[in-house]
């Protein structure tokens, strides 16, 4: 399966948006941030261009697609699932994406990045309800108690990510943290003001609908 190693930041500047793939890098150096500084300057002409209504609808999905670090068959697969899911497809969908073990990881504050935290499952150093799972896009359940091994807890990584959630308080609600048996339970299906993906999901759904 084919997977994207080029410079995380040159897919951020290609949609001029924010994509948070480097973790803490994205608050404090972000080429995005510097570039819009730069057109708003005085001494700045930026060309406007209009975008089609296909751009508008591809720029969106292409912008979850990065943020949830899949794919493009993933991606759809998802939306497959999604189409299925009662309710609206486009929150479905996003749902889904928050509720996979790599983003739980990172959310839960194990990680500092989606990739960090997709190399900490990746290496089976993640357990849910105590059995060892290495799947990325596993689908985490309500009631599903997510935990990292105790040697893990002190590499850097970890604690950076830890240090990072705790100082900004950006444990979601839809997760309880025990900090003295370093798990995390995730209580609930993630509400639609939770989501760490900020799009437009109908302009997704309208995509895959054409």
């Amino acid at each position: 399966m084919s997977r994207y190693t080029g410079a995380d930041c040159k897919r951020c500047r290609k949609l001029n948006v924010k994509l948070f793939l480097k973790g803490v890098k994205c608050y404090t150096k972000c080429l995005v941030d510097r570039e819009k500084t730069a057109k708003t300057s005085k001494y700045s002409s930026p060309m406007q261009s209009k975008m089609s209504d296909y751009g508008k609808h591809l720029r969106e999905k292409q912008i979850a697609r990065f943020m949830a670090g899949v794919n493009e068959a993933q991606f759809k697969r998802l939306f497959n699932i999604a189409s299925k899911e009662k309710g609206k497809t486009g929150e479905a969908l996003l749902r889904l994406i928050e509720s996979r073990l790599d983003n739980i990881v990172r959310r839960a504050g194990w990680a500092i990045s989606l990739k960090a935290a997709r190399q900490l499952v990746n290496h089976g150093h993640v357990k849910i309800n105590g059995k060892s799972v290495n799947i990325p896009s596993y689908i985490l359940k309500p009631g599903d108690s997510v935990a990292v091994s105790p040697k893990c807890m002190e590499t850097l990584t970890v604690r950076q990510g830890m240090e990072h959630v705790e100082k900004g308080s950006l444990r979601p609600s839809f997760l309880s943290y025990d900090a003295s048996s370093n798990t995390a339970k995730f209580l609930r299906w993630p509400d639609r003001t939770e989501f760490s993906i900020n799009v437009d999901e109908q302009l997704i759904v309208e995509y895959y609908s054409k």
